[in-house]
């Protein structure tokens, strides 16, 4: 009994990883899209320092901080497309939406290319 208990446990567990993110090659194309309108106004910096900040700049909860090249690089390689799926949806202690409940798609880029030290 102990051997089939440990089994089911084992079995359920395996479902806790995170999927792998998969996007099509629109959705990719359409969330660069999104990225080549972002632009910084003093309305989207309001908006990084009432959501973003609260973990980026101290990298609260785990959150990278903001322009650490080092944590930002292997996030950077996997692309816009997945940095901005992983905002609008949450990732590990992240909200979905990154606590950002009036951001527009351009404004997420701008956040995004501003917490990775992208300058524009």
């Amino acid at each position: 009994m102990k051997l089939l208990t440990s089994l089911v446990l084992v079995v359920a567990l395996s479902g806790c990883s995170e999927p792998e993110l998969t996007l099509s090659d629109s959705e990719i194309s359409s969330i660069e899209k999104v990225f080549s309108a972002a632009e910084q106004s003093p309305e989207v910096m309001e908006k990084w320092a009432r959501s973003c900040a609260l973990c980026h700049v101290n990298g609260e909860g785990g959150a990278p901080k903001m322009s650490d090249s080092g944590a930002w690089k292997p996030r950077i390689a996997q692309g816009n497309a997945i940095l901005y799926t992983h905002t609008l949806e949450g990732l590990n202690r992240m909200p979905p939406l990154g606590y950002c409940m009036d951001c527009s798609g351009e404004d997420y880029a701008t956040l995004i290319n501003l917490l990775v030290g992208r300058t524009q």
